[in-house]
């Protein structure tokens, strides 16, 4: 089966460009983030008409998530446990559709750095790491998916000097994103790709995309249950070449029905 995540970047304006990979790439589960839009006007029939139940959570102009299964979703929660005063914001949703918990996230991007934005980051982070631990004390198969917002590594940014002080390569971020893999994750793109260099996102400026300057930031931590069954991963690179694109490619694995021997 092929569970992918995919920044769509605003569904209204790039519903049609959705629509399209869906039909060509035949995922059975999609995680969507940067809806852009509010609860009521996502567009449930158009997805439905696509093959797929749906799950989601809005906001007006940003962020907003989504789960889109080819079998019924139930949903589990739609945000992380505790509470932040200071921003609410649509980032996180939890549904359970075959037979797996998948975390839908879009982490906050923190910048400017220093400030009360990276600040927030950091406090989201901890959220996630505690609901991940009790996630994965449940020993049920489980994903966390979706744009973390975070360069994990100085293989997963063209230009890592660059990014020294921007909140997507911070060490404190880097730090925040190894301890909740230390929990007892595993890197589903990495564990396939070891040593090369894989991207997800390209910024629009100085044709970003053209010239391969691309970061990772959209990351499937699995479960040691889901990660038994990972067959393959990938980066459908040339969907962020269509008009009018995302600035984020979909990112995809493959898992068998069953553990591996």
């Amino acid at each position: 089966m092929k569970i992918a995540t995919y920044n769509i970047n605003g569904i209204k304006g790039r519903l049609n460009n959705l629509l399209s990979w869906l039909a060509q790439a035949q995922p059975d589960v999609v995680c969507l983030q940067e809806l852009k839009c509010e609860h009521q006007h996502f567009p449930e029939q158009a997805i439905q008409e696509a093959g797929y139940h749906s799950i989601w959570k809005g906001e007006k102009s940003w962020n907003g998530v989504a789960i889109l299964s080819k079998e019924p979703i139930r949903q589990l929660r739609d945000d992380l446990p505790g509470e932040d005063n200071s921003f609410t914001h649509s980032r996180y949703l939890e549904g359970f559709t075959f037979g797996m918990v998948i975390g839908c996230l879009y982490l906050p991007n923190g910048n400017p750095y220093p400030g009360p934005k990276f600040e927030y980051k950091l406090r989201w982070f901890k959220r996630l790491a505690a609901h991940g631990k009790t996630l994965l004390g449940t020993r049920l198969p489980v994903m966390l998916i979706g744009d973390y917002n975070v360069i994990p590594t100085e293989l997963d940014t063209y230009k890592p000097e660059k990014y020294v002080d921007n909140a997507l390569f911070r060490k404190e971020i880097r730090a925040a994103f190894a301890r909740i893999v230390a929990q007892g994750w595993t890197d589903a793109l990495r564990e396939m790709y070891p040593t090369e260099r894989i991207y997800t996102f390209w910024d629009y400026m100085r044709n970003a995309y053209g010239r391969d300057a691309g970061l990772r930031l959209d990351h499937f931590l699995l479960s040691p249950e889901v990660a038994s069954r990972l067959l393959s991963a990938g980066v459908d690179k040339e969907v962020r070449g269509w008009e009018k694109s995302s600035d984020h490619a979909p990112v995809w694995i493959e898992l068998s029905r069953t553990g591996k021997m």
